[in-house]
């Protein structure tokens, strides 16, 4: 009766089996996802990076504003602010952005190029962006590095601004459904 059971031939007394898993009822509910992927298209994505674009952009004239009014204490934690912003950011482009573009779009190899040129540059801003947010990470504590930060400070702004503008501009209207 065990082997029964412990094989499959056998229901244990009082045990209802479980229900198969609902499906979704409608085709309109379920994801599209880009080929050869689990990852889904999201209509509220391109919305959402751009929503974090001008968070992080209003995080970064705040890093000013505290410098500005040499308040060392507050730059550090808005920089702690940006580097948890600019984190879940840049991972969420990376996973839901570029991989579904990635693959919604190997057909076309213009689009592709693209879409890799994208990517590349973004890690190298990105890598720029971290080792600047971790030179300035002690800097109430290391006031030498005052003199250096609000020129970095510039630098990156500019950087992040000309690729917020190019992002929203060309990589954006890319992302759509994959039929």
């Amino acid at each position: 009766m065990f082997l029964d059971f412990l094989f499959g031939k056998k229901q244990p007394p009082n045990v209802v089996p479980a229900p198969p898993p609902k499906r979704q009822e409608s085709a309109s509910e379920e994801p599209v996802l880009a080929p050869g992927t689990h990852i889904g298209y999201h209509a509220e994505l391109v919305s959402q990076l751009e929503g974090d674009h001008q968070n992080l952009l209003r995080i970064m004239g705040t890093v000013g504003e505290a410098l500005a009014a040499h308040d060392l204490t507050a730059v550090v934690q808005r920089l702690d602010e940006f580097r948890s912003a600019i984190q879940d950011h840049l991972l969420t482009e990376n996973v839901r952005l570029y991989v579904y573009l990635e693959h919604a779009l190997v057909q076309d190899p213009v689009s592709h190029a693209l879409i890799h040129e994208f990517r590349r540059e973004m890690d190298g801003i990105g890598k720029a962006v971290l080792n600047f947010l971790a030179k300035y990470r002690a800097l109430e504590t290391q006031p030498d590095l005052v003199h250096t930060f609000g020129d970095d400070l510039n630098a990156v702004g500019k950087v992040l601004a000309e690729r917020i503008r190019r992002e929203e501009a060309m990589l954006y209207p890319l992302y759509m459904p994959a039929y």
